[in-house]
């Protein structure tokens, strides 16, 4: 383990030394009395370089997309563009103030504007709010669109929300705390909506459907359109969990299909730097019927330029996030739609699609994949196979990856495939990189056979060793013991 900087520190050594206080100054005019410490505070004492020798190894310790695959299915931890990040930077983006005039904005509202636009566009839907700041608030605002609607429609009995079983875990959270209850839809022997299911929990208490699609499964809910009229039906909303953007993007618009309204993750779909717990941005787009429940404001724009749009202010469903939302986030999404375009963005899904089935493919002998038709851009495998002959499970064959130098995918989701680990490589993956990735999980199936007290040990060369992640949730603890 490396020593804390604390442990590092030296009494007397010095990274900067400051200029002497003006002694005619008293202390205690600059700070009260009763704010002035009675001791010196317990700081380290470093030189410049000695704090880069500790923060750089650390950082090298961490795996990064910079590093190696990173096949986080449904997180998209994709490569990002440096270019867009040295553009967010720019001093005209990085010092604006939230409170600014809006004569002194007009660049950056014209970005999103345009932003916005070009989400309903991506989408096929007619308005699109910025506001929502990660992809789990942008459901909230979704389905409070949705409770917005019906309230105003006089349909106060409409109390249900069906989401599939094979859902993301905010899907039902977010519906509960809108006050809905939800309602289970069981998935079929395809992996899809068991349509028949669907047709026996539908009834006039159908608020709306929530669905991914691609599934978390990684597969195309190819009886869409069926589904929409079901719920459309009883005057039902489609809600589109926007996670698996990655795969559609140039191929299908969401609007087309009959979905009503859906969330985007610009943090995952449109590059921008994703892990660490943020940040995020969520927005959310609407059919033309449901524009008047959107967040204030949207960006709008005249013959004077652009402006902050409240003018649906009294049926609008409110803010749901302080100022506009998460700016620089937005800005990266903008950037890297404009770079790529309608094309690049197609080529985007294509190559996001053509990898994930490319390394189903090399790995579908080694493990089983319950759901084994062509997928979208991410598929599910489990260790169903290697638990039931050798006792090594998901947990162990995940910990093991990182021997490899692979993170490891996302394990133990979606709960319907049991020891289930979903697998996404994301479009900006070579060849030789899934190859190499392959290469790996095929060595590990092969160690599973011959040496499975290997991996229940796991990791052996990272610079932690297997930590009992529950404890280590429940019981964090990140600080340095001080010394009074």
């Amino acid at each position: 383990m490396s020593k804390t900087i604390f442990e590092l520190s030296v009494p007397g050594r010095k990274g900067i030394t400051l200029p002497p206080r003006d002694p005619d100054i008293p202390l205690n005019e600059i700070i009260p009395q009763e704010l002035l410490r009675e001791k010196p505070a317990r700081i380290p004492e470093l030189s410049e370089i000695d704090v880069m020798r500790h923060f750089i190894p650390l950082s090298q310790k961490n795996h990064c997309i910079e590093k190696g695959l990173y096949p986080l299915g449904s997180c998209t931890m994709k490569y990002n563009p440096k270019l867009h990040e040295s553009l967010v930077r720019y001093p005209s983006f990085q010092n604006l103030h939230p409170l600014q005039p809006e004569s002194t904005l007009q660049g950056t509202l014209q970005i999103l504007y345009e932003l916005q636009n070009d989400l309903a566009e991506i989408s096929g839907l007619d308005k699109v709010s910025l506001q929502p700041a990660a992809g789990a608030q942008g459901e909230f605002t979704g389905i409070r669109i949705i409770f917005a609607y019906h309230r105003a429609k006089g349909n106060t009995h409409k109390n249900k929300i069906i989401i599939p079983d094979s859902a993301h875990g905010t899907n039902p959270a977010s519906c509960a705390l809108v006050g809905y209850e939800v309602v289970e839809l069981k998935s079929d022997s395809r992996g899809r909506c068991d349509l028949a299911h669907l047709k026996s929990i539908v009834n006039e208490n159908t608020a709306g459907f929530m669905l991914t699609n691609p599934n978390t499964l990684g597969l195309f809910e190819d009886q869409i359109e069926e589904i929409a009229s079901i719920i459309h039906s009883v005057d039902g909303l489609m809600y589109l969990d926007g996670a698996n953007l990655n795969a559609l993007m140039g191929l299908v618009k969401p609007g087309e299909i009959g979905f009503d309204l859906m969330h985007f993750n610009l943090h995952k779909t449109f590059a921008t730097p994703h892990g660490g717990g943020g940040p995020g941005s969520g927005p959310v787009g609407v059919i033309a019927k449901l524009a008047p429940f959107l967040p204030v404001p949207l960006i709008g724009k005249n013959e004077d330029g652009y402006f902050f749009d409240y003018s649906h202010k009294q049926s609008s469903i409110g803010k749901v996030h302080t100022f506009y939302g998460n700016v620089a986030v937005m800005l990266r999404a903008y950037f890297y739609i404009i770079t790529l375009g309608a094309e690049g963005l197609r080529q985007v899904a294509e190559n996001a699609i053509i990898n994930a089935n490319y390394l189903m493919a090399l790995i579908k002998d080694y493990y089983h994949i319950q759901y084994p038709d062509h997928c979208m851009h991410e598929f599910v495998a489990d260790s169903t196979w290697q638990k039931k002959e050798y006792g090594v499970s998901t947990l162990d064959i995940a910990k093991r990856l990182l021997d490899k130098g692979f993170h490891a995918p996302t394990v133990y989701f979606p709960l319907i495939v049991p020891e289930a680990m979903m697998i996404e490589p994301t479009e900006t993956e070579s060849k030789d990189s899934l190859d190499a990735f392959a290469s790996a999980m095929i060595e590990i199936a092969q160690e599973c056979k011959e040496n499975p007290e290997l991996l229940h040990s796991a990791p052996l060369t990272t610079p932690v060793r297997r930590v009992d992640d529950v404890r280590a949730v429940k019981m964090l603890d990140t600080s340095f013991p001080l010394e009074d």
